[in-house]
């Protein structure tokens, strides 16, 4: 007997057919006809530039956003994420920092304990170590980056099944961000838990990954691919890397061939980027010529 397509996303920690979504009616999809499947253990690099839909894919599967259109599935741990969703999916991303709330006048300590970490003592405290946080710190008078550790020991303090992390070490030193994947391996190691994370900064990151995906304008160029690539594979790029790339000479090269085929869809009709040479004055350009007193 054949097996059915939800049998075959139950086999899965994190699987999606089919899904297409847009923001708002009249643009063009921000993912196109998405299909993944992540087995449960793995960890999967996002690979792609600003606007492939990356923080779109991991804001869907968090249940942020909200998917009507029928035919489409979107499971993780075999459960439906916005009619049943599962325990233990943590989602990271760059937004929480900047909210007013974790903004004021709180010591570190008491924010903790306010989120539970009374209940998580042991990896709390582990994680207060490798991220180096001061519980005596006040979030109002901290950095970005301080705040951003703040978030990573509430984040992953409890037994997360499921991490997606949306560019969430951009502010970590080089130092901090290197424990903090190091710890996050070894955890998804020894639990078997997932990771999908979306990011630009790929040193450091060779060793981390047991997948990496490509994302072009909303759809994948290159499915998670188990990572490192066989000796001698291209891996889907249009000139041979040698036998053993690393992640960041993939990730550039990728990069550059998106870069090629937007500015061939921009010959071909799409809206272009960049300086527009030759273009009539607009009016905000003729109004602010006149009161121009930076010379």
């Amino acid at each position: 007997m054949a097996e059915t397509s939800a049998e075959t996303a139950n086999s899965y920690e994190i699987s999606i057919d089919h899904l297409t979504y847009t923001h708002r009616e009249g643009v063009s999809p921000s993912l196109s006809d998405v299909t993944i499947h992540l087995p449960k253990g793995s960890r999967t690099i996002l690979v792609g530039a600003n606007g492939a839909g990356k923080s779109t894919l991991l804001q869907i599967l968090a249940g942020k956003r909200l998917i009507s259109t029928p035919g489409v599935d979107v499971r993780i741990k075999g459960r439906d994420v916005f009619r049943k969703t599962p325990a233990g999916i943590t989602f990271l991303g760059t937004e929480w920092a900047m909210n007013p709330v974790v903004r004021g006048d709180i010591v570190v300590s008491d924010f903790l304990n306010s989120v539970g970490g009374y209940r998580h003592k042991d990896r709390r405290d582990r994680l207060l170590d490798i991220l180096d946080v001061d519980l005596d710190w006040h979030m109002h008078q901290i950095s970005d980056g301080e705040r951003r550790r703040v978030q990573l020991v509430m984040g992953l303090m409890g037994d997360w099944d499921v991490l997606l992390l949306d560019e969430v070490t951009v502010d970590l030193d080089v130092l901090v961000r290197d424990d903090l994947l190091t710890f996050l391996k070894d955890d998804s190691e020894k639990r078997g838990a997932t990771i999908l994370y979306a990011t630009h900064i790929f040193d450091g990151l060779n060793n981390f990954p047991t997948h990496v995906a490509h994302m072009h304008l909303g759809t994948f160029l290159m499915e998670p691919t188990p990572w490192p690539w066989a000796s001698g594979s291209m891996g889907a790029t249009s000139v041979d890397l040698g036998p053993h790339p690393t992640l960041y000479t993939v990730a550039l090269q990728w990069l550059r061939e998106d870069r090629d085929r937007r500015r061939m869809l921009e010959n071909q009709g799409r809206k272009p980027r960049g300086a527009r040479a030759g273009t009539i004055p607009s009016d905000s350009e003729t109004f602010y010529k006149k009161y121009d007193y930076s010379h």
